[in-house]
């Protein structure tokens, strides 16, 4: 969607218009913040016409990395240890 410069600098116009004759701190921050979202899309605008359109994309999608997946190697067994204190199990909780 584009919007015209003008258009939002109109809106922007009657926000600060209507802020001015708020009484309610929040009514007024609610204004404040409408204007700091219509200066923000003004500004996103000019600076997207700056950049060349294959550089916004490269920020969007990342290029493509092959990666490889790999099987983990297989961890080796440890030998059980043989002990002759009567345990019957590899647990500390078996007895």
């Amino acid at each position: 969607m584009n919007i015209s410069l003008q258009k939002l600098l109109t809106k922007i116009e009657e926000e600060v218009r209507q802020a001015k004759s708020v009484q309610k701190e929040d009514v007024l921050r609610e204004k404040i913040y409408s204007i700091k979202i219509l200066c923000e899309l003004i500004l996103d605008e000019h600076q997207e016409k700056r950049e060349p359109s294959w550089s916004t994309a490269a920020k969007v999608q990342p290029p493509f990395v092959q990666q490889s997946i790999q099987q983990p190697a297989a961890i080796p067994q440890a030998k059980k240890l043989e002990l002759d204190d009567g345990a019957n199990g590899d647990s500390l909780f078996d007895f």
